[in-house]
């Protein structure tokens, strides 16, 4: 009996040891990607034309939603709201960048985004680009998206898009912070985004 209870100690001890090694080697690896900036490089063009990289993202604090132009509510909306909350915490435009990229590049080329995010707000700035290019930096930054047809029976007719509804809040050096949720209570928002510029 003795015999089997020190077997049995000494096995507790030895997983013991094992699981804190894991845990250091998981909290190892957990720092280690909060260090790095989020999501993946990409190169595609804003709503001027003009060409923008993943540095702009890095530059300073962001807030980065994803969307599309012919959204019935969610999008205008986020928009709208995003622009007030910006106007709160950061009245000059100098603190927070903030971007509305298209998941519709398909219908979203640079001049129509201009034009509909221009009709709600002059601080945040929209982007776009192919496709291909637009899917690869979408999952990159783990971003769900969907066609779907408004007639089930024309498929190929016109569509709406599903799609990741928050927004995503990153700091200087372009590393996750946390997110707004749709419909999230607009003073938790403003902190959020006050907590974001703070660093």
């Amino acid at each position: 009996m003795v015999v089997v209870r020190n077997v049995l100690i000494a096995l507790i001890a030895v997983l013991g040891l094992a699981f804190a090694w894991l845990a250091f080697e998981w909290s190892k690896s957990g720092s280690a990607t909060a260090e790095k900036p989020y999501g993946v490089a990409f190169n595609l063009v804003d709503q001027s034309g003009a060409q923008i990289t993943e540095a702009a993202f890095q530059e300073k604090p962001t807030a980065v939603f994803f969307g599309f132009t012919h959204c019935p509510d969610v999008c205008p909306t986020t928009l709208f709201e995003l622009d007030g909350w910006l106007r709160q915490v950061d009245p000059n435009g100098e603190l927070v960048n903030a971007y509305f990229v298209t998941v519709d590049p398909e219908r979203d080329d640079h001049e129509i985004l201009g034009q509909y995010i221009s009709n709600v707000t002059d601080r945040i700035v929209g982007i776009t680009g192919d496709p291909k290019d637009i899917r690869q930096m979408a999952k990159g930054y783990n971003i769900y998206f969907k066609k779907v047809p408004t007639d089930t029976s024309d498929p190929d007719g016109d569509y709406v898009m599903d799609h990741t509804a928050s927004v995503f809040l990153l700091n200087n050096g372009g590393r996750f912070k946390g997110t707004i949720a749709y419909g999230e209570n607009p003073d938790t928002a403003v902190k959020k985004l006050q907590n974001l510029i703070k660093g």
